[in-house]
């Protein structure tokens, strides 16, 4: 029996562009006392070849209609791409959109018992690769899979869950550096190594997220004003609190709660609808909810999730992020009154009321990869017995 474990280097959430790395071990555990009597201990176990790969699967339902052209299953196109019969997709569900070259590990690979041997695997994702993604009618996910076989028998895969996040709307200017080259350089200091193109993007994400500027927006319906609401920033990252506030002092129409609820909103493309007027679909995360009946003032904490994916756009979905907020107002003002006998203010007993909708758009950035393992703790190693 041969041992095999794949240990992710660092942790397996990423940044489109960032490169991938792996330890495979190969082992041959040492046989137990009470069986060494009974077994060869100078047995050796071999592997014929081993071979590793980074692919991404895209999985659809009903709601999605895919061309023809496309429709290839993920382990027909598996075998299309490649020259082997390593087939990295093969009894998963979905279409392949990405796959990387299939690198061999070894060939004719043999180990005495308590030997072990270890191989770094390492493959740089594209940076326009799409993310990770679990939707209602779209879902993307990262593999790595490593593929090996013994002699005349079939072939094992033991698959590494990956989550890749993708940086989409940062500005151009992220792409340009300092101009040190147009400056005088000193042959006494050392030469400070340049930052990629991915550093440059963690940058400008962290100062896009950072800058605060308050949005006041004058809440309306058809009879006056409801509320005045302010959102001190409209873009955040994974792990942020939504923070604002609610001024009720200038309203002409009483409102008696509110509601607001962080909402994905999920848009298949024109071309991949399965009916013409089919709509987006909408689920809802972090709520906050607050009785506002003869208020003056409120704030909103609402709490954004980790495991969230951060707003993106491929040819086949769009994902978008925005507030919902509902509004239930009455239709006649009323105040609380007291009671005398009992000495406490009562509400009254009821109350004419409707409800409006406003929807606010935000824009949701990824989180660095590190504070994201830090917080979700995922799992790094993964082992099978062959």
């Amino acid at each position: 029996m041969i041992e095999v474990t794949a240990k992710l280097v660092r942790s397996p959430v990423y940044l489109a562009g960032q490169t991938v790395e792996c330890v495979i071990t190969f082992s041959n555990p040492p046989v137990p006392l009470h069986m060494r009597s009974q077994s060869n201990s100078d047995a050796l176990e071999g592997l014929a070849w081993a071979s590793a790969q980074i692919h991404c699967q895209c999985s659809t339902n009903s709601k999605v209609a895919l061309p023809e052209s496309n429709s290839l299953l993920a382990e027909q196109a598996s075998f299309a791409n490649t020259d082997t019969s390593f087939a990295p997709c093969r009894g998963e569900r979905g279409r392949i959109v990405f796959s990387t070259r299939p690198r061999i590990l070894f060939c004719d690979l043999r180990l005495s018992t308590g030997e072990n041997k270890s191989y770094l695997y390492s493959e740089a994702l594209p940076s326009e690769a799409p993310p990770s993604y679990r939707g209602q009618a779209v879902k993307y996910s990262y593999k790595i899979t490593i593929g090996m076989q013994r002699v005349n028998c079939p072939i094992k895969l033991l698959r590494v869950p990956l989550r890749v996040l993708v940086i989409k709307g940062l500005p151009e200017s992220s792409a340009c550096g300092d101009s040190e080259d147009l400056t005088r350089s000193n042959p006494f200091l050392e030469t400070q190594q340049r930052e990629t193109p991915l550093e440059l993007g963690v940058q400008v994400l962290q100062n896009v997220t950072a800058r605060r500027s308050p949005y006041f927006y004058n809440i309306t319906n058809s009879r006056g004003r409801v509320v005045r609401f302010c959102l001190f920033k409209r873009k955040y990252k994974l792990g942020e609190d939504i923070i604002g506030t609610f001024d009720f002092t200038e309203a002409t129409v009483q409102c008696v709660q509110f509601l607001v609820i962080l909402q994905s909103e999920e848009e298949i493309a024109p071309g991949f609808r399965r009916w013409t007027n089919q709509s987006s679909s909408v689920m809802n995360y972090s709520k906050h909810h607050e009785m506002s009946f003869s208020m003056k003032r409120s704030q909103l904490i609402l709490p954004i999730p980790m495991y969230i994916t951060p707003a993106f756009e491929t040819e086949l979905v769009c994902l978008k992020w925005r507030l919902h907020f509902e509004f239930v107002t009455t239709i006649a003002p009323s105040t609380c009154h007291f009671d005398e006998d009992k000495g406490v203010w009562r509400a009254p007993s009821s109350l004419d009321v409707e409800t409006m909708v406003w929807n606010l758009p935000l824009r949701i950035y990824p989180t660095t990869p590190v504070h994201m393992a830090h917080v979700l703790r995922p799992q790094i190693k993964y082992s099978m017995a062959i």
